[in-house]
């Protein structure tokens, strides 16, 4: 599924000439900025009072450079995600860490 969009997201950028844009640092500080975009929409409101067609937009551009950057890494999106669950599941073992939100150094 991913290497499908990511084939969209590269055919959309292509066809503009962005590709010239979309160096890691670049796409890193996009990120970054969708990232906030996004924690703006639940600014001064409860969650449930955030506008869901607009976090839709929003996540979707978070998505869309998080896939590009890791596309100039030719990093394997699903691989490093099941790789990052592995070593939480280290970091953070069921009976410690269950039901409660402290860091894996205060377990």
């Amino acid at each position: 599924m991913t290497e499908e969009i990511t084939a969209a997201l590269l055919k959309f950028r292509d066809e503009r000439d962005w590709a010239q844009f979309h160096n890691p640092k670049d796409l890193a500080l996009a990120l970054s900025i969708e990232s906030a975009e996004l924690l703006e929409l639940f600014l001064w409101k409860n969650a449930e009072d955030a506008n869901v067609d607009k976090i839709k937009e929003e996540l979707a551009d978070v998505f869309s450079y998080a896939l590009l950057l890791a596309e100039k890494y030719n990093l394997d999106v699903k691989q490093i995600i099941l790789d990052k669950i592995k070593l939480n599941d280290t970091k953070y073992p069921v009976g410690k860490a269950k039901g409660t939100a402290k860091k894996y150094n205060e377990l």
